[in-house]
């Protein structure tokens, strides 16, 4: 095909989407906020705020940690996340699915919570050099559900908002794509529960990549 059928720009979340690392960020948020004295956060409130901005992810999940400690907590993140990142791994079957969504000719990009470094690291492995055509993270622009990442991927590529489609575990991620303008998809393997998902109006919430790489086969 030279031209998809609906989609032009294909955007993905990392974290929870195409990356296994939700677990391994919380136990890190959790830990982090143990060592400078806060109240450890549950599961569920450590997993709420993956997808936003490293700082006000944290200091929402540990209201109890004053701003003079942000700084201190955001490193002591970045210490216990590093430590686990070799456990992180692609789920089964997203290469093949980026691969058939690049013969189709789509544009590929991520917006991210993560820090430009951070993407860049996992983004220099051998098996994604050259998959992913851009990306913004949310140390260099907003964070989500701010909209201005995908704006500025869809400015980059002339892409229209109407042909734009974001892919994402969160509501942070299917409340950017409705701020910008653009279909969104949920995954439910992620880290929130799909059952916020519907008031944010996603074409479809898939419950494994496999459906979700069905799904696109189909209909982008």
């Amino acid at each position: 095909m030279s031209r998809p059928r609906q989609f032009d720009l294909i955007c993905f979340d990392w974290d929870g989407t195409l990356f296994d690392s939700t677990a391994i960020i919380v136990r890190s948020i959790q830990q982090a906020v143990l060592d400078v004295g806060g109240a450890r956060p549950s599961d569920a409130d450590a997993a709420y705020v993956i997808g936003m901005a490293l700082v006000p992810a944290l200091a929402k999940a540990a209201p109890d940690v004053p701003a003079d400690k942000y700084p201190e907590l955001a490193a002591r993140y970045r210490h216990h996340y590093l430590a686990r990142q070799q456990d992180i791994s692609l789920f089964e079957g997203v290469l093949p699915m980026l691969a058939e969504l690049r013969a189709r000719h789509h544009w590929l990009t991520v917006a991210t919570g993560k820090s430009r470094r951070g993407l860049d690291d996992v983004l220099a492995s051998r098996q994604l050099a050259g998959v992913f055509d851009g990306s913004r993270t949310a140390d260099e622009t907003a964070g989500k559900p701010d909209p201005r990442m995908l704006h500025e991927l869809m400015r980059e590529f002339g892409a229209d908002p109407e042909r734009t489609l974001m892919i994402g575990d969160t509501t942070h991620d299917l409340l950017m794509a409705r701020n910008a303008g653009c279909a969104s998809v949920g995954v439910s393997y992620g880290a929130h529960e799909p059952g916020d998902f519907g008031a944010l109006g996603p074409r479809r919430v898939a419950h494994s990549v496999a459906e979700l790489h069905q799904w696109l086969s189909d209909n982008a």
